[in-house]
């Protein structure tokens, strides 16, 4: 069960193993990396190359415990099953803030990149970026109020779109690199290096998907580990294209850069570039935005229902509802955030950290259950704390933006204090996986009272 939306992808025929690595694929890019190699250029220099292959090699413990976790204890609620078993109801309620909360900053980052782009094509500034950025915003939280959903063929073909374009991206741009452009090569020396991991962890999170799938696999016990694998394959291979291409091709301009792939792709195409680019960037931050809210909203309302926000936010909960309340405070939050960074009181950046930062402690929270639900002084007991020790690495390296999931966590814990409130479990839409994932296959029957 997902966002309060039950799946049944036809338990007798299961997923496959390349659809399964599609939908696991599709649960970790994102948008993120059409921006965030200039973003994080910018703070280490060429040397932020290192973050992303680090991160990398770091996300192939986690991916591999949740892998396990999952072949032992196959349930459709994930990190909120893991979590609600591993340390009890309450708990759980912290990683439904983390995610519920983490929206306002996300959603803005994500939908400026896509105005971003827009605003390249149309050979406008920074008004023209804002305001695309504003009618997606706006497109998302409507498409949630009238109960518009993506299919899961709109979704398959949206990861499909992204890869190649990204892709061919870097096979036009690949003739037009040049090795003097990866010197001075640690500008900011190597400690940025760490400094900027947390930030590119916008781009990683999602590798508790298969949590999610693992009882829809046909051979689960087989393809589980191959699913992963894959995944980590198509990953690495495009992020570190992308960003090795972007440092090679673009050089000193690149920290500068909020389109970067759309001028990777001028390089073999000239104008037509752009609009390529400014179309693909639209659907492709619309798609991941409107998730984010539908399974936000579907949280929001299911918390409320059990004391855990206000009563009133819970209106919409039940079966084929639209969560009205829990969706108008989202908007309400998201956009004063939006126009608290359009008026130059926040920006990207801090948005970007804010939210990486709540899905790194929703990640290390589910690997830290794992440490109590697998059988002690197992390979996978030993793996999964080496997975949970990393993620709490990155989360350490967030800096100021730790304030942010450690506020959220102690309002949470605040909220369930008084006798007598029981949170039940999460609506299963506590990460960016999950909501990437809302869609991704259609329910079967109307979502339950609560997500």
């Amino acid at each position: 069960m997902i966002g309060g939306v039950k799946i049944n992808s036809g338990k007798q025929a299961g997923l496959g193993l390349f659809r399964a690595t599609g939908i696991y694929v599709g649960a970790i890019l994102g948008s993120g990396i059409l921006v965030l190699p200039a973003v994080a250029a910018r703070e280490a220099g060429p040397a932020s190359l290192l973050a992303w292959a680090l991160l990398l090699v770091f996300c192939v413990p986690v991916a591999f415990s949740f892998a396990e976790m999952s072949r032992q204890q196959p349930d459709a609620g994930g990190i909120a099953h893991f979590v609600t078993r591993a340390y009890g109801r309450r708990a759980s309620a912290v990683a439904g803030y983390l995610f519920y909360f983490a929206i306002p900053f996300g959603a803005p980052a994500t939908a400026v990149i896509g105005g971003n782009y827009i605003a390249h094509a149309l050979g406008g500034g920074r008004g023209t970026a804002l305001v695309a950025a504003g009618l997606l915003l706006a497109a998302a939280f409507a498409s949630n109020a009238v109960g518009i959903r993506l299919s899961s063929g709109i979704q398959l073909v949206l990861m499909v779109l992204l890869v190649g374009l990204l892709a061919l991206a870097v096979a036009l741009a690949a003739p037009s690199a040049r090795a003097e452009n990866f010197e001075p090569f640690a500008p900011h020396g190597y400690w940025a290096v760490g400094g900027v991991s947390s930030l590119l962890f916008f781009c990683f999170a999602g590798w508790e998907a298969v949590t999610h799938l693992a009882g829809e696999f046909r051979h689960p016990d087989r393809d589980l580990k191959r699913a992963t694998w894959l995944t980590l394959i198509v990953v690495g291979v495009v992020y570190i294209g992308v960003v090795a291409a972007s440092v090679a091709v673009l050089g000193p301009a690149l920290p500068g850069s909020e389109v970067p792939v759309a001028q990777l792709l001028e390089k073999g195409l000239g104008g037509l570039a752009a609009p390529l680019t400014a179309v693909a960037a639209a659907v492709l931050t619309f798609g991941p935005i409107n998730t984010f809210v539908a399974g936000a909203s579907r949280l929001g309302a299911g918390l409320a229902s059990d004391g855990v926000l206000p009563r009133t936010l819970g209106r919409g909960a039940g079966p084929g509802q639209v969560p009205s309340a829990s969706l108008g405070l989202l908007a309400v939050m998201t956009f004063l955030s939006f126009g608290a960074a359009a008026a130059g009181l926040g920006n990207m950046r801090f948005q970007i950290g804010a939210a990486s930062a709540c899905f790194t402690a929703v990640t290390a929270f589910g690997l830290l259950a794992g440490i109590r639900l697998l059988p002690a002084r197992t390979p996978a007991w030993y793996g999964v704390i080496v997975a949970a020790g990393v993620m709490l690495a990155v989360l350490l390296s967030s800096g100021w933006a730790l304030v942010v999931p450690l506020g959220l966590a102690a309002a949470a814990a605040w909220a369930g204090r008084p006798a007598g409130r029981t949170v039940v479990p999460l609506g299963h839409a506590e990460t960016t996986a999950t909501a990437r994932r809302l869609e991704t296959v259609p329910p079967a029957a109307p979502p339950p009272a609560r997500p």
